[in-house]
């Protein structure tokens, strides 16, 4: 598995063997973090944000710390990416400067561009079209919890948003089934899902989109939603709430589901609207585990794409 000098905008840059070797490679950085400390010595990335974030800032510059490397925080301001700055102009800057860049933004088109003018590997840390280090980290969580990927079924309640996205696109080359549950006209796309099932007939994952969230978390060994309205999407907040709130993830919702079902958030959580504190606070969820794992998984994604 060489990755080296490669991007990671989507997972569909991903086959099966790299999504299961990088998930292996995180988990033995975190079995074991004290040899892997000298991986990036040396190395630094730029890290773009135009979305803020805790967890995407703390865990990448963090990773970098603990493998010997350095990162950098570019603010909105800095790069103005397309605006003070043409995309391709920062990126061509950047490569001269670091050995790896990760953008968190708006538009997917940014990350992509970024990647096309750079000679340094791009990471996407979250677009409105995906969010990979998100699902990745996420399945390293799975497999630590079950002991294996393969044959598990997972539900997604909510919006058909970037994290939906990235999450069938990991279960399609892991053999994960998913029940997805959506208000009508928030599914998610069909090019996405027609991608995700082509992949999943090597694997075994398949793929049941709906409206109903009793049907999606019927036999489910882990349930996972999102925040009802993302950034970018707050002048619908209101409207999305009244929309949302049959797919809230309730006691009733994880009583429905496999007994002892993990619950699952990439947080932010806005608790007492996707999910209620009962079940975010139960021993069954799992969240923190997931923030923890972005850590490890990205970790392992900039030691195998920069490493010199």
């Amino acid at each position: 598995m060489d990755l080296k000098g490669r991007d990671l905008l989507t997972i569909a840059d991903l086959d099966s063997a790299q999504v299961t070797g990088i998930i292996d490679h995180a988990a033995a950085m975190k079995k074991d973090p004290g040899r892997f400390t000298g991986a990036l010595q040396g190395r630094t990335l730029a890290m773009i944000f135009q979305k803020p974030s805790l967890r995407t800032r703390v865990t990448f510059e963090t990773g970098m710390t603990q493998l010997g490397g350095h990162a950098i925080y570019i603010s909105p301001a800095d790069a103005g990416l397309g605006t003070r700055e043409s995309v391709a102009d920062v990126a061509r800057n950047l490569e001269r400067w670091v050995d790896g860049i990760m953008a968190r933004v708006f538009a997917h088109k940014l990350v992509t561009e970024l990647a096309e003018h750079s000679r340094v590997p791009v990471i996407n840390g979250l677009s409105d079209d995906f969010h990979p280090v998100q699902a990745l980290g996420d399945f390293l969580t799975l497999r630590e919890h079950f002991g294996r990927l393969e044959g598990l079924k997972l539900a997604w309640l909510g919006d058909g948003n970037n994290v939906c996205y990235s999450l069938m696109l990991a279960a399609s080359r892991t053999g994960v089934r998913m029940g997805v549950a959506t208000p009508r006209g928030y599914a998610p796309c069909n090019d996405i899902v027609e991608m995700a099932a082509a992949a999943g007939k090597k694997t075994g994952a398949s793929f049941e989109i709906g409206t109903d969230p009793f049907e999606a978390v019927r036999d489910a060994d882990a349930v996972y939603t999102d925040v009802w309205a993302s950034m970018g999407q707050e002048s619908e907040a209101a409207e999305r709430a009244r929309i949302f709130q049959p797919f809230q993830v309730n006691e009733t919702i994880m009583a429905a589901a496999k007994p002892g079902a993990k619950f699952m958030h990439c947080l932010p959580a806005h608790r007492g609207e996707e999910v209620t504190d009962a079940v975010a606070d139960a021993p069954t969820s799992v969240m923190f585990d997931q923030a923890e794992n972005r850590l490890h998984i990205q970790k392992a994604i900039m030691a195998l794409t920069m490493a010199g």
